[in-house]
């Protein structure tokens, strides 16, 4: 993902010029939203005026042996490759964009009105061209190997290009942060022997399904997103169960080897987790005990009832019908038919 500025250049008409006949061109840059309204033929006769104006005090401030016969009011805007180092989530670090060539140490800039000056951006392959080259050992000193590699993997499919954002790796950032949160209380570690709750050992085992099956087909990205739907509903469920958190440290060992390393060692084993068996899965863990049903009157859903899983197509109906909501919704009318539709719906016709 390449960053761009938007550079004026100015059509002048000039009288005399110094002996050398050269001058120094304003380094003048206008944030993407203007230069989008440049492109589309949309900015204002004030935008313009305020425009010209500033280039032409920057011109004489530049060169001022020149002697200007006219100003034709012509606007041209080039669009520049920058360095993305100075970009972070499309705002530009005007100070080190000054630093950064020689040409640009009086470069003036047209800014929102948050006082910002917002960069433009294009996908495109990395190279030093286009000044949007990833350094990895960067990445890894700002963000941890673990996070750096599991980005990588969370990008897309593996057989496919894939634009390398350094904004999106916070997500990944923010994910092994709240991973690790799951082992301590208030910066303490601390994991519980209590016997886990089916919600928890369904979360676990839901995981480990998926991310088996992901694994053996090369989708690391998909994977990746498990582990983040899985460690956001433990966080839900405030788990800390050794039963639970014990197997996936070794889950997500083979994404995030040096932070599943340290808490296999937190929680007590003396040898490496890589030397651990794989988790398996447990289908006994998925099978719903009870399902909610929308009960609906002519197609409308009025009320949810939740009912055991497994009952016969007649059992479901008589709790429906026996349910003390039921009165409400019928007005004293007689049902002329009741569909039922085992684990999904109940649909009552008056």
């Amino acid at each position: 993902r390449s960053s761009l500025v938007y550079r004026i250049f100015p059509n002048f008409v000039f009288g005399r010029k110094t002996e050398k006949e050269n001058f120094t061109l304003p380094q003048i840059f206008v944030t993407k939203s203007l230069f989008e309204k440049w492109r589309n033929n949309t900015l204002t006769i004030q935008e313009k005026e305020h425009i010209s104006t500033k280039c032409i005090n920057s011109f004489k401030k530049l060169n001022p042996l020149i002697e200007f016969l006219n100003f034709e009011n012509k606007i041209e805007i080039n669009q520049l490759r920058i360095d993305i180092s100075l970009v972070d989530n499309d705002v530009l670090n005007l100070e080190k964009f000054k630093q950064w060539r020689e040409t640009l140490a009086n470069a003036e800039f047209e800014l929102e009105q948050d006082g910002k000056y917002y960069c433009g951006s294009e996908v495109e392959k990395m190279s030093k061209r286009w000044h949007n080259v990833v350094n990895p050992d960067d990445m890894v000193a700002q963000y941890g190997a673990d996070c750096f590699r599991m980005y990588e993997m969370f990008l897309g499919p593996i057989e496919q290009h894939k634009p390398w954002d350094t904004k999106g790796i916070e997500g990944v950032s923010r994910f092994l942060r709240k991973f690790w949160r799951l082992y301590h209380i208030n910066e303490t570690f601390f994991v519980s022997d209590e016997q886990p709750s089916k919600e928890e050992l369904k979360t676990l085992h839901k995981a480990i399904k998926k991310i088996i099956e992901d694994t053996e087909r090369f989708s690391f990205n998909t994977a990746v997103s498990t582990f983040m739907i899985a460690v956001n509903e433990l966080t839900d469920l405030k788990c800390n169960k050794r039963q639970i958190l014990e197997p996936l440290v070794v889950l997500i060992s083979p994404y995030a080897p040096h932070i599943a390393e340290e808490l296999w060692k937190l929680l007590g084993h003396s040898s490496s987790v890589t030397k651990e068996k794989y988790p398996t899965f447990n289908e006994n863990h998925l099978v719903e005990s009870s399902v909610t049903y929308p009960i609906s009157f002519n197609g409308k859903v009025r009320f949810m009832l939740e009912l055991a899983a497994g009952l016969s197509k007649e059992t479901i109906e008589k709790e429906v019908m026996s349910n003390v909501q039921l009165e409400k919704w019928l007005e004293g009318k007689t049902p002329k038919k009741v569909i039922v539709v085992p684990n999904k719906i109940v649909n009552i016709v008056i």
